[in-house]
């Protein structure tokens, strides 16, 4: 019997891919820091992950060989990241370390431990400086912002081991992810779960800009299909995961309106007001630059998908009235139950 090792598993992602492995019987270990984490994301009808979880941070190095060294891992899904841009623009040298010198560890692990298939998770924000739509995996050019340069610079790292020591890695770069469990609390979360928590507490949602900017998202299960099914690669690969359509923000706010029934009209704010909750960002002799902050609200994203059709025989099967649908029933039940901490 195999046996997968999933780190970031206590994640929005990680939890359902791990959910989704061990209904295929598959004997799944998780770890996870918690820093982002949380144990509600690994409770789940007829199962309970909490007392299972390995609590372990990617960069103590030591430790993480001292694991790939007793389990004998055969496929490694590796999902831990600092994944809120603005904390990783806060707190840089924290999200280098984790995200790509964290990957470095991991990789390293499962070159001597002898890995059998290592599966990243990075994403379409690489393509946040790309004209090109839809994006095919060969378009990116170099990213700015800190979160999406670390994850350009892990998926060089993966490309790196792939070549030097013919390791078996794949890249899937996730568009906008949604679904149940998705982060509702956190002081920046996506914007589904953003919104979601604001109109559940019948507060008026901020929206930047003017709401039109389209996006690519994904289904989480489509996700977790998807990933998955790559597991049979052998080399290197790179795997857009996207429903190769874009919905704009407004179009969101309106069907999570109209489903939790409520007749609030958002605010709309500038631009330059999008991480007003990080001051700091906005001090210093170099604040964060205006025009940076104006390309991230309005940008326009969406990936092809051709390839993972292609290659892996996959497609999205959740559409996105349904899947919202499903995000907003299960983020209401969470979101009852949590104590409000987005003030």
């Amino acid at each position: 019997m195999r046996k997968i090792l999933i780190t970031g598993a206590a994640g929005f992602i990680g939890s359902q891919l791990a959910y989704a492995l061990w209904k295929q019987k598959e004997t799944v270990v998780l770890l996870d820091d918690f820093s982002y984490g949380k144990e509600d994301n690994l409770v789940f009808e007829d199962h309970n992950f909490c007392s299972e979880i390995i609590r372990q941070d990617i960069c103590e190095k030591e430790r993480l060989y001292e694991l790939f060294e007793r389990e004998q891992f055969d496929v490694v899904y590796h999902i831990a990241a600092i994944t809120p841009l603005p904390d990783c623009q806060l707190h840089p040298g924290r999200a280098m370390e984790v995200n790509v010198a964290g990957t470095a560890n991991v990789l390293e692990a499962a070159r001597i431990y002898g890995v059998g298939q290592v599966i990243f998770a990075s994403t379409s924000a690489v393509y946040e400086n790309c004209g090109q739509f839809p994006t095919r995996e060969a378009d990116v050019q170099p990213p700015t912002l800190v979160y999406s340069s670390g994850k350009y610079f892990a998926e060089q790292l993966c490309r790196s081991y792939t070549k030097v020591y013919g390791m078996n890695i794949v890249v899937l770069r996730f568009a906008n992810v949604y679904g149940p469990h998705i982060d509702c609390l956190r002081t920046q979360p996506p914007v589904a779960g953003y919104l979601v928590r604001e109109l559940y507490h019948n507060r008026v949602p901020v929206l930047h800009g003017d709401g039109e900017q389209r996006r690519g998202f994904i289904y989480v299960d489509d996700l977790v299909d998807l990933a998955i099914r790559v597991q049979k690669h052998r080399g290197f690969d790179c795997v857009n995961v996207s429903s190769n359509t874009t919905h704009s923000i407004n179009e969101m706010y309106d069907r999570i309106a109209a489903e939790m029934k409520k007749q609030i009209q958002p605010d709309y704010q500038k631009p330059d007001h999008y991480w007003v909750r990080y001051p700091k960002l906005y001090e210093g002799a170099y604040p964060i630059s205006a025009e940076v902050l104006a390309h991230e609200v309005q940008k326009y994203t969406l990936c092809d998908n051709i390839h993972a059709k292609e290659a892996y025989g996959w497609e999205p099967k959740i559409g996105f009235e349904e899947g919202l649908k499903r995000t907003v029933a299960f983020a209401v039940k969470a979101i009852s139950g949590q104590t409000d901490v987005s003030n």
